[in-house]
């Protein structure tokens, strides 16, 4: 039977989604590409709060210790048993190599034995098709309005990565701009540690930054050519700053400035820099719609696709569930079905790789 070309068409599809591309064990089963049954993560942010960052190795030890707890909570939670699931998808690339190891044997053994088909996907690929996902206050009689409609222009910023994609159809990916150095939620939590704010960087930066004046500091746009970001500059703009306004000269440690901060300072910061990094992105995304005049849709994705400055000014987007914004097993296996819908074969479980970093247009 040609179980990847058609056959779907006539039934619902339950497809288990499998993330452990960083530090969220996550797995959901999701019908028909856009209905999430289930949704279980397991996040450890609060192990890695303490050391501002995550340390792969304890990373990997506690997927291996989470990971099939999140599978069985899943299929609980979605009501079904591995009769039910159609096939199975799992992040295998890009992320963190000892992360990916632990999603991508669970899903190799799990699809080798229950017969099931097995898709591997791409964690950027996983993050646009969030957008497909249908929302709290959709119902399952959702319009073609309630979709991103082709051609459309992709902005995903995330902590590895910050990239405008344009795509002419489902799983037709160009990258049109990429950053040269930080993404911008690297920044964010550089940024974060500098004012001594806890990780992750970025609902810290946004919470302070309800407290603060967004122009009290002016930070400088980084002058780079075509659709391309900088960050790297940004974050040593504001270490410079910082350092003036407490009269510390550059030498001084940077992990000690929090110390010589009040709580006011401290939400200004946050606030002037939240600010000129969300034009930085609206500006390159204003570039993208001026070069390609087609486009009919445009799709904010990655763990930045949170943040309420951005969706405030980017209104007429399209925006996953804040919930849906960071790692998470129902984008995977979203992003798995429109794989199937476009005629992608399953790939062999015995000759699954992963990649930690690949390009989308691979």
């Amino acid at each position: 039977m040609d179980f990847y070309r058609g056959m779907w068409y006539n039934f619902r599809v339950k497809i288990l989604g499998i993330e452990t591309s960083c530090d969220e064990t996550a797995a959901s089963v999701v019908e028909d590409g856009v209905r999430i049954l289930s949704n279980a993560v397991v996040s450890q942010i609060d192990i890695f709060k303490e050391y501002g960052g995550v340390i792969p190795e304890v990373a990997a030890r506690s997927h291996l210790e989470a990971m099939m707890p999140v599978v069985n909570k899943a299929l609980s939670d979605a009501e079904c048993s591995w009769d039910d699931i159609d096939a199975i998808a799992v992040t295998h690339a890009p992320g963190l190599l000892g992360s990916l190891l632990i999603g991508t044997l669970t899903a190799r053994t799990l699809a080798i034995l229950h017969d099931k088909p097995l898709y591997a996907v791409h964690h950027l690929k996983s993050h646009v098709y969030a957008n497909w996902l249908l929302q709290d206050n959709q119902n399952g009689e959702s319009s073609i309005s309630d979709y991103p409609q082709f051609p459309l222009i992709a902005l995903v910023v995330s902590g590895g990565h910050t990239q405008i994609l344009y795509m002419k159809g489902h799983n037709q990916f160009e990258i049109v701009g990429t950053t040269n150095d930080d993404a911008v939620g690297e920044c964010f939590d550089k940024v974060a540690k500098i004012l001594g704010l806890p990780y992750p960087g970025g609902p810290a930066i946004s919470e302070a930054a309800l407290k603060g004046d967004a122009s009290k500091y002016k930070f400088p746009h980084p002058k780079v050519s075509g659709l391309n970001f900088s960050f790297s500059g940004l974050k040593t703009a504001v270490l410079r700053a910082v350092q003036k306004e407490v009269g510390m000269p550059i030498s001084y440690p940077s992990h000690q400035l929090k110390e010589l901060l009040n709580e006011q300072q401290v939400a200004d910061f946050a606030a002037s820099f939240q600010r000129t990094a969300v034009e930085i992105l609206v500006e390159k995304l204003e570039m993208a719609l001026e070069k390609y005049p087609d486009v009919k849709s445009i799709v904010v994705a990655g763990g930045v696709s949170a943040n309420e400055e951005l969706r405030k000014i980017l209104k007429n987007a399209f925006f996953p569930a804040p919930k849906l914004s960071g790692d998470n097993g129902a984008m995977v296996a979203a992003a798995a079905y429109y794989e199937v819908q476009s005629g992608i074969k399953p790939t062999d479980p015995y000759a699954l790789n992963i990649y930690p970093r690949v390009s989308i247009e691979n």
